[in-house]
């Protein structure tokens, strides 16, 4: 079934093409195209994420010398930089933004019944943004401060599979609670968040939907404590309260009582504060909780460290959303093929094998099976832990 394919060919099968289709023609993505149509360019911008490529001219370079295999990868005429600048500069960002929300879906759906670490049944996810620095003068339009450049990406992520389920792309300028305000809050979901997304107005809006929050509270928090439940010092919990904010603002903000948790981590001697309007869960589960909040950090460091979302192709704004919804989509593929193939390696080795053998014409079960262990006490960083799925 696969004979003379290439691994790249087979993977962008995974993909719904019919659904790209239909996004292209919603946007008029193909509007007065004579070369490299939406279709193509997102497989060329999706070669150079799974391949590492630093620039155009590598990525035409890289093409150019397996021209004999540009047929069996989709390819049906030669990749010119200055074709694929265009492209990047022109094509809408939002077809690709939609395209990857459609894959997320997809992802979501296959890793539903992944175990979270914490036995619950909600779903929980952990909200927080990471920065890309930038070059003003190269890029003048993402405003971050006087001399600097930067773009945010807000990411709302799945603890499930560790799948982003929302992602906004924003000037480094844009402050991180004001994600909060383009959520749609999912009733029985738990949001797991740090102190710079306090705001007890929209955390009021989280209460009212029937979403629930975790947080740590701020060392100049104005409450009152209402009732203090039995809390068992040797776990490390000092204290589990009910509190009533007394702010004369944050009072009418949320008019309700709020849980707090102290909470002494053994290890690191340091003492931590949550806030969060879980009222049945152990204490203990409520710290738990927010430990999880570490998987996102791991998820930018890996994207930033794996994908190419820290250089960029192209200056415009158009073009920097493009790639980082390309990079996206990819991490989100490689996701789904992990798990439709049943296949044991990490997202981080299914990448390394794909970026060696994507000319390679084999079946992908077969590259996969080649793969090599990782020997016991070779030097991993911790951030692959997040895909040991």
């Amino acid at each position: 079934m696969n004979a003379g394919k290439t691994l790249f060919a087979q993977l962008m099968d995974f993909l719904p093409w019919s659904t790209f289709d239909r996004i292209v023609a919603r946007y008029d993505g193909n509007r007065s195209v004579r070369k490299m149509p939406c279709a193509v360019q997102y497989q060329v911008m999706a070669f150079a994420q799974l391949t590492y490529r630093e620039s155009l001219r590598d990525i035409e370079v890289c093409l150019s010398a397996q021209s004999a295999k540009l047929y069996h990868m989709g390819f049906r005429e030669p990749v010119r930089r200055s074709t694929l600048a265009d492209a990047n500069e022109t094509r809408d960002w939002r077809i690709y933004a939609e395209f990857a929300q459609r894959l997320i879906a997809q992802a979501r759906r296959l890793y539903i019944g992944d175990n979270l670490g914490v036995d619950l049944t909600n779903t929980v996810y952990a909200l927080d943004s990471t920065t890309i620095d930038l070059c003003l003068s190269v890029f003048p339009w993402a405003h971050f401060r006087a001399t600097k450049a930067a773009v945010k990406v807000h990411t709302l992520l799945d603890l499930r599979g560790n799948i982003p389920s929302f992602i906004h792309i924003s000037d480094g300028k844009m402050h991180d609670v004001h994600a909060l305000d383009m959520l749609l809050p999912e009733p029985g979901a738990i949001y797991v968040m740090d102190r710079g997304y306090i705001d007890f107005a929209r955390l009021h809006v989280l209460q009212q939907a029937g979403a629930f929050f975790v947080t740590r509270a701020k060392s100049n928090l104005d409450a009152h404590r209402v009732y203090s439940s039995p809390s068992d010092r040797a776990t490390g919990v000092i204290a589990d309260q009910t509190i009533a904010l007394d702010g004369v603002k944050t009072g009418k903000d949320y008019p309700l009582h709020l849980r707090r948790v102290r909470f002494r981590d053994a290890e690191t001697q340091k003492t931590l504060v949550f806030l969060t309007n879980l009222t049945e869960l152990p204490a203990l589960t409520i710290c738990g909780l927010y430990k999880s909040r570490w998987q996102v950090e791991l998820f930018f460091k890996w994207i930033k460290q794996h994908l190419r979302i820290k250089q960029f192709y192209g200056t415009s704004e158009n073009a920097v959303k493009t790639q980082i919804w390309i990079a996206v989509s990819m991490y989100v593929l490689i996701a789904i093929m992990r798990k439709r193939l049943n296949l044991e390696p990490s997202l981080y080795t299914l990448l390394q094998v794909i970026s060696v053998t994507i000319f390679e014409k084999m079946p992908l079960l077969t590259a996969f099976s080649r793969e090599t262990d990782i020997p016991a006490d070779a030097d991993v960083d911790n951030q692959l832990n997040l895909f040991n799925f």
